[in-house]
């Protein structure tokens, strides 16, 4: 009994030190908008839609933030990956639209339809689309993780917090948890995403 107490005890410290180490290694690389360095690319991770098939308010979050730092000059275009696997679920369609009906010009939108998870959307902005240094745009909670799988994979990657100046809401922390240590693990096996490079990019349309 005690053994097993100590066991899962190891286990759990294992596991929140694996989860603060990908929480900290690229902190310094969290910067306010208007600190933001530039970029060829602002990358936008999806995050659901609203009911009509519109970005939810977490996604219009983040695309209200690509759009500030496209209009500031930070960067000349913004990548939009999503999840499409649902023919009733086309993000990034959506979100290409919210980009161009607020005044960024269609040639300066890409978009990614097989970004179903972040680990795949950062890969393969990198194997598929080429990009090099880039500016992630997320809420705070998920930028570490996202930060540590884009610089992990191979580019220069930096953060700007889509809720910038607003409270993190706790009940994220957990899944926060479990996530960075998978997000670890993938980044070390070197894993494939669902739909590695051979799948073309698309026009997000």
């Amino acid at each position: 009994m005690r053994r097993g107490l100590l066991g899962s005890a190891l286990a759990l410290l294992g596991l929140v030190a694996v989860s603060h180490f990908v929480q900290v290694r690229y902190a310094d690389r969290i910067l306010p908008r208007s600190e933001a360095p530039a970029a060829p690319v602002v990358l936008v991770f999806g995050a659901g839609l609203a009911p009509g098939g519109v970005p939810s308010a977490v996604l219009a979050q983040r695309l209200d933030t690509a759009i500030a730092l496209w209009k500031a000059g930070k960067a000349q275009a913004v990548l939009v990956s999503g999840d499409n696997s649902d023919r009733f679920h086309h993000e990034t369609r959506a979100m290409r639209r919210y980009l161009v009906e607020r005044g960024l010009p269609e040639q300066a939108v890409l978009g990614d339809d097989s970004g179903l998870s972040t680990y795949d959307s950062c890969v393969r902005a990198f194997t598929v689309f080429n990009v090099r240094r880039v500016l992630l745009v997320t809420q705070r909670f998920h930028l570490p993780r996202a930060l540590y799988i884009a610089n992990s994979v191979g580019m220069d990657a930096w953060g700007v917090a889509a809720d910038e100046g607003r409270p993190s809401t706790w009940r994220y922390a957990v899944r926060e948890t479990f996530s960075r240590v998978l997000a670890l693990a993938m980044v070390l096996l070197e894993l494939e995403p669902a739909y590695p490079a051979s799948r073309a990019p698309t026009s997000a349309r």
